[in-house]
């Protein structure tokens, strides 16, 4: 597959189209930011692991039902795909009151949810991804019914999945964003990426904080932290 002229540079990643129209190239960076790109910064070898680690758990969620854009894994850092419109929407679910909800509603953080939340933001920067409910969704013709329904039952099933297999690697999976999009004939699919810096992960055990967290918090050890999630997710994928 030939890489050819670049498309797109986002905060984590470049995209490039190949000589199929259906088909991209994303390259992975080791740049990191936060707070929407108000804080910025590098964790090194970053690029490596959210790449090998989002198309490991994209092919688990494919045969748990769930269609990705995911398509080869092409080197370290760069992995096939399927070209997707995507829907402007941050698809946020959440397992346990922290971050932004804590902070939104004044909420205790570390609060178990007897059900897992699903939330959606506006994917829009210069309005700093504001949350936005289904009515306005469907308002604003950002999906349709269908569509948000689809994309809503999707979100649930891929946190059934990654909270069992999270589990089995000693980590709680707390929350996470995912972003979807539409193939050229309509059919929602899921893409992006699922990696620490979509998702917050902690030590089932002492609650140590395994994510993009370390970053934004200045907790230190950011590297350390993603090798240790990435090689619990080997370890366990390998058992």
């Amino acid at each position: 597959m030939e890489k050819k002229e670049q498309l797109y540079e986002g905060k984590a990643k470049k995209v490039y189209a190949t000589d199929d129209p259906e088909l991209l190239i994303v390259s992975y960076k080791d740049d990191a930011t936060a707070f929407n790109g108000k804080k910025k910064g590098t964790i090194a070898g970053k690029g490596i692991i959210n790449n090998k680690m989002s198309n490991r758990l994209m092919a688990r969620l494919e045969k748990e039902g769930v269609p990705t854009h995911f398509v080869e894994e092409l080197n370290e850092r760069e992995t096939l795909v399927k070209k997707v419109k995507i829907v402007p929407l941050e698809v946020i679910v959440r397992n346990i009151s922290t971050g932004s909800f804590s902070k939104r509603y004044g909420f205790p953080e570390g609060v178990v949810f007897d059900e897992p939340t699903v939330e959606y933001s506006y994917k829009n920067d210069e309005l700093n991804d504001p949350l936005i409910c289904d009515s306005h969704v469907l308002a604003m013709k950002l999906t349709t019914k269908e569509e948000l329904q689809t994309i809503h039952d999707y979100a649930l099933r891929v946190n059934e999945v990654l909270k069992a297999f999270w589990l089995s690697c000693g980590v709680t999976l707390v929350d996470f964003k995912l972003e979807f999009g539409r193939l050229a004939d309509g059919t929602i699919i899921l893409a992006d990426e699922i990696s620490p810096d979509t998702s917050r992960l902690w030590d089932a055990a002492t609650g140590k904080k395994l994510d993009k967290d370390r970053f934004r918090q200045d907790l230190g050890g950011v590297e350390d932290a993603y090798q240790e999630i990435m090689g619990r997710l080997e370890a366990q994928l390998k058992a």
